[in-house]
């Protein structure tokens, strides 16, 4: 009777501990500002889904009797334009959802690229050392050592302006964060036992990379990944903002700054509204980003 009920005491226990996932959910529910980030983010994302569905007019659809006309709650505005309309009678509300489209899914594509490029030359570079590892990193050291926003301008001045060359300006300029910390962690999983045991048993080279040591460094890429996405964001903004990014008519938050501006001191909607959906978002992903640090981290939850 003792050693069943020793057995079924230790069945309770193990059964009562919390899985790892919902540690982290409970550390992350914990950080108010990331959870309001991650509320943000999904409303958003579904706006950007749904964007054919929410906008009240198409966003190229030119309306020729109301040209910068006010927000609908300014003297002169239209409850049929809720944000007004720019200078050439496009709804503003509706070219925001639908550019909620392109930025999100551009700085997907952007950040997933990268990383993926990123976990694949960090892994090389952590398990070949000598030339192999010294060219990699040398590299890297080179496009960190440059501003990002300008070396993201040479390279699309090299390309040429589209929203596809200023995601892959924004794709290389990210790249050396990704390599640099997936390279740290190998590292530091390299000299445990675990890895040790591995070895011994017999394991590959790809095995060891991507089933042994690969899943103990996706704590650190995760919040670089969801930092980085509101820096893809950024960058992309600025890069359309320029003229370098995405072109018109593409309803790119930037690019619609950058059509503005002229009318920023008499049509004061046309800029703030863009303006601050990239606000909205990148301080968004920010917020996410250092909760998940402190929920994932073990240090910080210790203390």
């Amino acid at each position: 009777m003792s050693s069943h009920s020793a057995q079924s005491k230790i069945v309770e226990a193990v059964s009562a501990e919390p899985h790892p996932l919902q540690e982290i959910w409970q550390a992350f529910r914990r950080n108010r500002g990331a959870l309001a980030g991650l509320v943000i983010i999904v409303l958003i994302a579904l706006t950007a889904i749904f964007a054919d569905t929410l906008a009240p007019h198409p966003q190229a659809e030119q309306y020729r009797d109301a040209f910068l006309l006010p927000p609908a709650w300014v003297e002169g505005g239209s409850t049929r334009f809720i944000l007004g309309t720019d200078d050439i009678g496009r709804d503003i509300l509706s070219r925001i959802i639908q550019g909620a489209r392109v930025s999100l899914s551009t700085g997907a594509m952007v950040v997933v690229s990268s990383l993926l490029l990123g976990i694949v030359l960090g892994l090389i570079s952590a398990f070949n050392r000598g030339l192999v590892d010294i060219a990699i990193m040398r590299l890297m050291d080179i496009m960190l050592a440059l501003p990002s926003l300008l070396l993201a301008i040479v390279i699309v001045a090299i390309l040429g302006p589209s929203l596809v060359n200023a995601a892959l300006a924004v794709v290389i300029v990210q790249l050396p964060h990704f390599v640099r910390l997936t390279r740290a962690a190998a590292l530091a999983e390299l000299g445990k036992d675990y890895v040790t045991a591995s070895r011994v048993s017999g394991a590959g080279l790809l095995r060891l990379m991507w089933i042994t040591v690969l899943p103990n460094c996706l704590a650190p890429l995760i919040v670089q990944a969801t930092l980085g996405f509101s820096s893809a964001i950024l960058d992309l903004a600025a890069l359309g903002f320029l003229g370098m990014g995405a072109q018109p008519p593409t309803p790119e938050w930037g690019t619609m700054l950058s059509s503005a501006l002229q009318f920023i001191q008499r049509a004061w909607w046309v800029v703030t509204f863009p303006g601050l959906a990239i606000l909205i978002v990148v301080l968004a992903f920010n917020l996410m980003g250092d909760g998940l640090r402190d929920a994932l981290d073990p240090k910080l939850k210790e203390g």
